[in-house]
């Protein structure tokens, strides 16, 4: 039986190469499931303190864990990358940020809170980048698709779930909206937390 200095050098070296977000039932095949998930989740915590203040660390993501880059650092390793990371328009991040704070939404929903109409090539171009999906249809005439951010989104942004978005007030600072968000009509007016909806169902 590994003690448990062995075991964390072990989960250590296998989320180091890993390019995906390992959970935690994954971690505990390497140890043919000996090891509980209470102390897996001790030892990554023991871990995650190792790394802590250096240039990456180990977080946890609504996928898994992975270690990443520290953000302060990410422009300088950008730098040995010859191909250049997507560039977003405003029209595009915009519709992200509608479709994270107000999941569900319909197409005809986001050109509501934007006040112009949304293109097709913005829906597909975040479907292509993994985050967004269609999670259902609105049950009104013409069955619009409803549209909800995926685990690609939370994963990408380092995040466990959307309750850990930022305050929608620290968004509109980055990413000024053409138009205000206005107040949800159901269950979370007065609030700038996103309903748990699809982000799980990717």
């Amino acid at each position: 039986m590994l003690n448990p200095a062995e075991a964390k050098r072990i989960i250590e070296a296998a989320l180091l190469v890993s390019r995906e977000p390992v959970s935690l039932g994954e971690l505990r095949r390497l140890f043919d499931e000996e090891i509980g998930a209470d102390t897996l989740r001790r030892l990554l915590g023991e871990l995650r303190e190792e790394w802590n203040g250096k240039a990456v660390g180990l977080v946890n993501t609504a996928s898994g864990w992975r270690f990443q880059t520290r953000a302060e650092f990410q422009r300088f390793i950008d730098r040995l990358s010859p191909e250049r990371p997507p560039r977003y328009s405003r029209a595009v991040l915009e519709t992200l940020a509608i479709i994270a704070y107000r999941q569900p939404v319909t197409r005809g929903d986001i050109e509501d809170v934007r006040g112009v109409a949304v293109s097709a090539q913005i829906l597909q171009t975040l479907e292509a980048r993994g985050w967004i999906d269609t999670v259902g249809h609105r049950e009104t005439p013409g069955r619009p698709a409803l549209y909800a951010t995926t685990r690609s989104f939370l994963d990408d942004l380092g995040l466990r779930s959307l309750r850990e978005l930022p305050p929608l007030e620290d968004i509109a600072r980055t990413l000024p909206l053409e138009t205000p968000f206005p107040p949800r009509e159901s269950g979370a007016a007065g609030t700038d937390r996103p309903a748990e909806a699809g982000a799980a169902q990717s």
